[in-house]
């Protein structure tokens, strides 16, 4: 059989066990841990589409996805998940929060999403520095802190919190890195979040970015926790599901942030390897993390 008939093949699979589990009570498996998911889970080729996919994250047990926009969160609601992350409003990779000249116009868009994600019960927006291009990191980290102070006191209010993503700066290709970030290590949105000492602006802890930059994972969890408010989860080196073929010990990373009391999300961020069943996928990861 091709590939292209394989993955046709399964994705009919995967949508007629769906079918036949709709009375099933969502989310009957969930344990300490509340997972999410995100769009790259089920393969750039895939046939399904948000609603399919909405579909098998509520029968898994998942809670939600990340990182999707507001005109979908209607089909979300629909099988009984939520927005977990908002994307960023008024950044890009690129141009993040150090960047001065651009502070006015992203605090309008934070403000108006804060808004929106307050009126959807969205709990989280994500954000990024950007990348440095010359600017040091003192003089980024000053600039950074200036913008948060300014949208803090909205998110409190509207009790939304606004996270930042650590990357790594490692590896060029965007697939699986961010040259040039100026967030990078963990120290560096450690000091920024207890500068603008806010509930609702925390450290996205991405966990494949910082043991590629930081190592030592469940310590910087245990040592930083009061400053994360959402992880995102993939295997190292590869960026694949969180299985034996990775690095990582993702069934103990589980229980160091369930053991803390974390009562945010972890979202999925890894991409299915080749030939791997995406649907199965789905279950064998839920599992693993599902402590």
């Amino acid at each position: 059989m091709q590939r292209r008939e394989f993955l046709g093949a399964l994705a009919g699979a995967g949508l007629a066990a769906a079918a036949g589990a709709q009375t099933a009570p969502p989310g009957a498996t969930k344990g300490r841990i509340k997972q999410a998911l995100m769009r790259v889970n089920f393969g750039r080729d895939t046939k399904l589409t948000f609603d399919d996919m909405c579909r098998e994250a509520a029968r898994v047990g998942y809670h939600g996805f990340d990182l999707v926009g507001p005109q979908d969160w209607a089909t979300l609601k629909k099988y009984g998940l939520i927005c977990t992350m908002a994307p960023a409003m008024g950044v890009t990779i690129r141009d993040g929060l150090i960047r001065p000249e651009l502070h006015d116009a992203i605090e309008r868009a934070m403000h108006a999403e804060i808004d929106q994600c307050a009126a959807s019960g969205c709990p989280n927006i994500i954000t990024v520095g950007g990348e440095r291009h010359g600017i040091g990191y003192a003089e980024g980290k000053d600039r950074a802190v200036a913008l948060l102070d300014r949208v803090k006191a909205h998110a409190e209010d509207k009790s939304v919190t606004i996270c930042i993503e650590v990357v790594n700066s490692k590896y060029t290709d965007p697939e699986f890195g961010r040259a040039d970030a100026i967030f990078d290590h963990l120290a560096w949105g450690v000091d920024l979040c207890k500068r603008v000492n806010s509930p609702r602006v925390k450290i996205l802890f991405d966990i494949y970015h910082v043991q590629i930059m930081d190592g030592d994972v469940c310590a910087n969890i245990r040592e930083h926790f009061s400053w994360i408010a959402h992880f995102h989860a993939a295997g190292v080196p590869g960026r694949h599901e969180l299985d034996d073929t990775q690095e990582l010990n993702y069934r103990f990373v589980a229980r160091t942030i369930a053991d803390l009391g974390f009562t945010g999300y972890i979202a999925h961020e890894w991409r299915p390897s080749p030939g791997r069943d995406a649907i199965e996928n789905l279950q064998r990861v839920f599992d693993i993390m599902n402590v």
